[in-house]
């Protein structure tokens, strides 16, 4: 059913005017002139062809005609009021849904919600597996990306575009890293890569027991850092793909979301 286009401006000035039944103090708190309250009556009056107000010696008069329709006007306001507060609680909401690949969430991501937590204890988090996961079907507020950048998405670019080298021995593929090994060094005969699995987590898993080495995210490696398997770590080497925090343009607008995107950005990743 089509709507019937509401004047919404010339009936807040009424309302006001209404309440006040003067054009003056209804001008001094919609912050305008006299003269444009009387213009926006004049102007309601005409598309209504209604008379709203009489001129007594009292002052004004509200017509039988404007008292009519006053109650359910301000209902109405009211309703306006309630559907603004609405919209606005999922940007004034302290949930965060966030999609991101699990290797990432344990040895970046993690440590630093907590960190966003502790200082801010009424925020909650749901974190769903997988970088591809659609925001509108899973009412996304950020994700976590392998990428090469934001693509169509508004994003940040989380630590370097950066590879390292992990284990030794035959190439170990994964999905995030199409080309494993240059093609004079790719195992097998079929020019594939003699370990392929699922992720950069099960390639990081794969190298330290042994089954051959991967290039992975740097800073994945960085995670392992310090231990006794550091010394299976090479060094950085620069690439095109980085991990990119990113959201729709809306919901990277919203309050929540820039507040969580400055503390996990802070002091250069």
């Amino acid at each position: 059913m089509k709507r019937t286009h509401l004047p919404l401006n010339a009936l807040r000035v009424f309302d006001a005017a209404a309440r006040h039944l003067s054009f003056t103090r209804a001008a001094d708190e919609l912050a305008v002139t006299p003269a444009a309250v009387g213009q926006q009556i004049r102007a309601l009056e005409d598309l209504l062809g209604v008379v709203l107000f009489r001129r007594t010696s009292k002052g004004l008069e509200l017509t039988e005609e404007a008292g009519s329709g006053l109650a359910a006007l301000r209902t109405g306001f009211l309703h306006f009021e309630d559907a603004v507060q609405a919209m606005q609680a999922g940007q004034s909401s302290h949930v965060y849904t966030i999609a991101c690949p699990r290797e990432f969430f344990a040895a970046w991501l993690a440590p630093r919600l907590a960190v966003f937590r502790a200082q801010n204890p009424q925020v909650r988090y749901v974190i769903v597996d997988g970088e591809r996961t659609d925001f509108t079907e899973a009412n996304l507020d950020l994700a976590v990306r392998w990428t090469d950048g934001p693509g169509d998405l508004e994003g940040v670019a989380l630590g370097a575009a950066e590879w390292v080298e992990v284990g030794r021995g035959d190439w170990i593929g994964w999905p995030g890293d199409p080309e494993p090994a240059g093609k004079e060094e790719q195992g097998g005969d079929d020019g594939k890569a003699e370990v392929m699995v699922g992720d950069a987590g099960q390639a990081i898993a794969a190298a330290l027991a042994g089954m051959g080495r991967a290039r992975i995210p740097a800073l994945l490696a960085a995670s392992l850092a310090g231990d006794d398997r550091a010394e299976m770590i090479g060094s950085p080497i620069a690439c095109r793909r980085g991990y990119w925090l990113v959201a729709p343009v809306p919901q990277w607008r919203q309050k929540k979301v820039k507040e969580l995107v400055a503390a996990l950005t802070a002091g250069g990743q």
